[in-house]
């Protein structure tokens, strides 16, 4: 009896003893798998963080780009409202000196025709009385003291042109290069908005739960990393055709009028014959000296190139639709008829254009070389159009004369 009580106790311990190691294992068991699951909640948490600070990173790029744009803008808009009025005003001075230089030379050619001293001792002389002499005295000193004042207004008119037009010019150069930065700055803009796309999709990614929706916007996020990609060679394409035409130009602005003359087309078969045409002879007479250089003027536009052909060009003459204007209060000739090494100027009423003449057939008839002729972008200086019509486009057409 002693004997089953014993083994009956013993298998007791024994089933106890199993109990237990078998509630421990299963405890283990589930406490790892909590721990595991909150170790995964914690990496997605982290790679969650990590996603937002780069969307957070680029989002911020984009906006100072963004906001970089709107400010060129602004500053586009403002410079262009200046330089309009600019050139109102430089166009209102300029008519006012050649008005005063006409009389001014008249009065010259006047005095040296009839002889200005002999006359007014003529005119005192025979005064029939001191009284009548003391009057025509008087209305001498009056005509010399306008003519005084009107030179006075004339050198003061000259000095204010000269001002505007530095101004005029700084502008309009202000507003190109402002157009080449936001040109450069959209191609980043793209870029960085394509990155942000597949920042903004890989955190949406990691956030997802379902496996079937997160392999949806895997997909999308590959999609838009081949569009990141695309962009970011597109931009690399830009930046080479950039840099290509700045080459370009460069090689340009070595060439000169003549070279320029002697590539002129000669496709037409009447080409090949010798003009009849004759332009109306002139008198040659000194001018102002201007710097040589053409960096004056923003490098590629139509300004730059006639510059660059022609270095007895002013300085700060404005847009091409400004030049005849300036170049008359400078003290050029200008007038309607082509001449080969004049510079044409086209006044549309906007920017206008200006080219120089290589050839002339007739009036309607001519060739030229010229920049930026299109109003594309950046063009080396060329023969684009072979002979064509002058007065067929761009407004009202003015030569400029070298003598």
């Amino acid at each position: 009896m002693k004997k089953k009580i014993l083994a009956s106790l013993l298998l007791s311990t024994i089933l106890v003893s199993q109990g237990a190691v078998l509630s421990t294992v299963k405890a283990n068991s589930t406490d790892d798998k909590i721990a595991a699951q909150d170790n995964k909640i914690n990496e997605l948490t982290a790679q969650q963080a990590d996603a937002q600070k780069q969307v957070d990173a680029i989002q911020k790029q984009v906006s100072a780009i963004q906001t970089e744009q709107e400010k060129l803008q602004a500053e586009n808009e403002r410079l262009q409202v200046e330089s309009k009025q600019l050139e109102g005003e430089i166009t209102e001075l300029s008519k006012n000196i050649v008005a005063r230089n006409t009389s001014l030379e008249n009065q010259a050619r006047s005095a040296q025709t009839n002889g200005a001293a002999t006359s007014y001792i003529n005119t005192i002389i025979n005064s029939k009385s001191i009284t009548e002499a003391i009057s025509r005295v008087a209305a001498m000193s009056e005509i010399v003291s306008a003519n005084n004042k009107m030179l006075a207004q004339q050198k003061e008119d000259k000095k204010a042109i000269a001002e505007k037009q530095v101004a005029n010019n700084e502008a309009i150069n202000t507003v190109i290069a402002n157009q080449q930065t936001l040109a450069d700055d959209a191609q980043v803009l793209t870029t960085k908005q394509a990155e942000l796309k597949v920042a903004e999709l890989n955190l949406a990614a990691e956030k997802a739960t379902a496996e079937g929706e997160k392999a949806n916007l895997l997909e999308q996020k590959a999609a838009a990393e081949a569009e990141a990609r695309a962009a970011a060679e597109a931009e690399a394409a830009y930046k080479a055709q950039q840099a290509s035409q700045r080459q370009t130009l460069a090689a340009s602005a070595n060439t000169s009028f003549v070279s320029q003359v002697q590539a002129t087309s000669t496709s037409s078969s009447s080409d090949t014959e010798e003009s009849s045409y004759t332009p109306t002879p002139t008198v040659s007479k000194p001018r102002p000296t201007y710097n040589t250089s053409a960096s004056t003027y923003p490098v590629g536009q139509c300004t730059w190139g006639a510059k660059t052909l022609c270095p007895w060009a002013g300085d700060f003459w404005g847009n091409g639709g400004q030049w005849a204007t300036s170049a008359a209060a400078a003290g050029f000739r200008t007038g309607s008829t082509p001449q080969v090494g004049a510079i044409i100027c086209w006044n549309d009423g906007g920017y206008g254009h200006v080219a120089v003449v290589t050839a002339v057939e007739s009036a309607t008839r001519i060739q030229v070389s010229e920049a930026n002729y299109d109003g594309s972008g950046t063009q080396p200086i060329g023969n684009y159009r072979g002979w064509f019509n002058p007065h067929a486009s761009r407004g009202s057409v003015s030569y400029i004369y070298p003598n």
